[in-house]
């Protein structure tokens, strides 16, 4: 937090209300204590006030819970990252309070329920503490027999009181949350909020209150990148789709579940990920390009049908919400090492599209574009997201709908003649006539996963799978000459240059930022599209002694690099192209990336200045 920090008042003193630019708070208890829903409030809070907000959250992989985290950052200007260290730890047990005190900052608040939290003396003097008995008094306010259920919303009304939060917003936010239950929910949940708001801070503690938002006027809208990934395949105009239950994917099938009735479509849970894949194959295959989904577990069962679809040309969109691996591995945890996967995972020559969005925002943006994709170049296109932007809140700028949606209803207007797999297309595109259309010469094609003639029958020829081989790959390098280079964040040339993908966009730039103010001669570039890589970025490369792609997967046998370390080294041939990678499950923190640039350097002998 910058100007000022969160502090206690001095001695003697009497609190104040202290005008802040930005705010990092870390929530810490027990997943069934609606951990959540404290930083959910507080997230969509701050998108409804112009404010800008990310998220980051942990929750246990078992049925039966356990200990959890929300941390959100709430900022006037922009904001790149959760951040790396809080400014305000709110603890609801000891082992909360003492998992999580370190990730403070010096000087930091922490304010903890007492009943449950006997505060370390030696920590007192490197944190400010604040014991409020949270569930005692959550019984008092609320009554009844429902015991402590409800102190997260009587802590969300301290909270709102310590930084003079806008209560009729909240209250709307939680009359929203609870207004499907009973009104005794609704009336509880309100009475909880107004007793921590009420509660008397006296002279333990400054208020805050946030700065004018840089977004004064703007709208936003508030949402997670699972979200943010659903709507757009509605705005895209999908309106079929089938999957099977798994985290962190499911979210995305449940959306899609609950609103494509609305716009006359139909989700389906299908037995398994491979009638999943077909049934999404086949309605692709009717004519309006359709939607699959999973995780990593669940994309490996899809592969067989993925190259069905690759060497059928049948246009599909896949989404892959990456968690950590391999096996279940690490359900509830955030790893990029689905990419060899996507990219590479189909028996035989299998071309398709890989993309990777960037943020929340860029989730929604990057379902049309896969959409759009698949339709015209006729080829499975998969978008791989992952476990830190699927459940991650952020708020922007309200997509212009009018402008974005589309209406991909087939075609069926006659045609004279058709080839499907047409050889003379000179870039290998072809544009589809879906079946039902009338083709007036009467030759009439078919679909099959056997290699096949122009018209799809199957053959056997040597001459012809080659060509047929040819012309899918084509389609790719078509669509590879088209694509934008990635911006530069800091200047063209200098000594380090960092490469992300996925969610790593955020803390990467801030690292780039910290880096230059120090003096460092460091900028970076994010990479969306995966399989074909954009145009440029030789080029890009050529003005960097060092070229560092920050990843959240393995090193690699060799050492050299993570997944997407190891395509750019097969595709440029370049020994400067190395790899910053972890395993850990969670996302980078900006003092990371910067500690690892220096380990990475120094090994070689080289500082990280210019």
């Amino acid at each position: 937090m910058s100007d000022p920090s969160l502090t206690l008042p001095t001695a003697g003193g009497s609190p104040k209300t202290s005008k802040i630019s930005e705010a990092i708070i870390r929530i810490a208890g027990n997943s069934q204590d609606g951990i959540q829903a404290i930083g959910g409030f507080l997230a969509r809070l701050a998108g409804r006030s112009e404010q800008e907000v990310m998220t980051f959250m942990t929750i246990p992989a078992t049925i039966s819970g356990g200990p959890s985290i929300f941390q959100v950052r709430i900022g006037s200007g922009e904001v790149l990252s959760p951040g790396d260290e809080a400014d305000m730890l709110l603890a609801f047990y000891q082992h909360s309070y003492e998992s999580h005190v370190g990730s403070l900052k010096k000087g930091g608040i922490v304010l903890y329920d007492s009943d449950h939290v006997e505060p370390k003396p030696e920590w007192k003097d490197l944190y400010s503490h604040v014991g409020i008995p949270i569930s005692t008094l959550t019984i008092e306010s609320v009554g009844g027999t429902a015991k402590d259920k409800g102190k997260n919303i009587y802590a969300l009304g301290l909270i709102a009181r310590m930084f003079d939060l806008n209560m009729a917003k909240l209250e709307g936010l939680i009359q929203e949350r609870f207004g499907g239950k009973d009104e005794s929910i609704v009336k509880n949940a309100l009475m909880a909020f107004h007793a921590g708001y009420a509660y008397s801070l006296g002279e333990l503690i400054d208020t805050f209150r946030f700065k004018e938002s840089q977004n004064k006027g703007r709208n936003q809208v508030v949402m997670n990148g699972n979200e943010a990934l659903g709507y757009g395949l509605i705005a895209a105009g999908v309106r079929f789709g089938a999957g099977y239950p798994i985290t962190p994917w499911s979210d995305v099938m449940e959306l899609l579940r609950r609103e494509l009735p609305k716009y006359g479509g139909t989700f389906v849970q299908g037995e398994d990920e491979i009638a999943s894949i077909s049934m999404a194959i086949g309605a692709s295959y009717s004519g309006r390009v359709a939607v699959t989904g999973s995780s990593g577990p669940g994309i490996s069962l899809k592969m067989e049908a993925a190259g069905w679809a690759g060497m059928a040309e049948v246009p599909l969109v896949v989404v892959d919400v990456q968690r950590g691996g391999p096996s279940t591995g690490m359900p509830t945890n955030v790893e990029q090492s689905d990419l060899n996967i996507a990219c590479f995972g189909s028996h035989g020559d299998s071309p398709r599209i890989v993309v990777a969005p960037a943020d929340v925002e860029d989730c929604f943006h990057t379902a049309i574009e896969a959409v759009n994709m698949a339709r015209k170049y006729s080829v499975p296109v998969f978008i791989l997201s992952d476990q830190s932007i699927a459940t991650r809140i952020e708020a922007f700028p309200e997509p212009n709908l009018e402008k974005v949606c589309q209406d991909i209803s087939p075609d069926l207007t006659p045609v004279a003649d058709y080839k499907p797999y047409d050889l003379s297309a000179p870039d290998g595109v072809v544009p589809r006539v879906v079946p039902g259309t009338r083709i007036l010469s009467g030759q009439y094609p078919i679909a099959t996963g056997l290699e096949h003639d122009e018209m799809g029958h199957p053959t056997g020829s040597p001459r012809v799978h080659q060509q047929m081989t040819a012309k899918r790959r084509k389609k790719l390098q078509a669509l590879a000459a088209t694509l934008p280079s990635p911006k530069l964040h800091g200047p063209s040339e200098g000594n380090v240059l960092l490469v992300g993908w996925g969610s790593t966009q955020g803390p990467i730039r801030e690292a780039v930022d910290r880096a230059r103010a120090s003096g460092d001669s460091i900028s970076s570039i994010h990479i969306r599209y995966i399989s074909p890589l954009p145009p440029g970025l030789e080029d890009i490369f050529s003005g960097f002694h060092h070229v560092l792609v920050v990843e959240m997967n393995d090193e690699g046998i060799y050492g050299y690099g993570g997944q997407l370390a190891a395509i750019l080294r097969s595709r440029f041939c370049n020994p400067r192209i190395r790899g910053i990678t972890k395993t850990d499950g969670l996302n980078w923190k900006v003092k990371e990336i910067l500690a690892a640039v220096k380990s990475k350097l120094s090994s070689n002998g080289e500082p990280v200045k210019a």
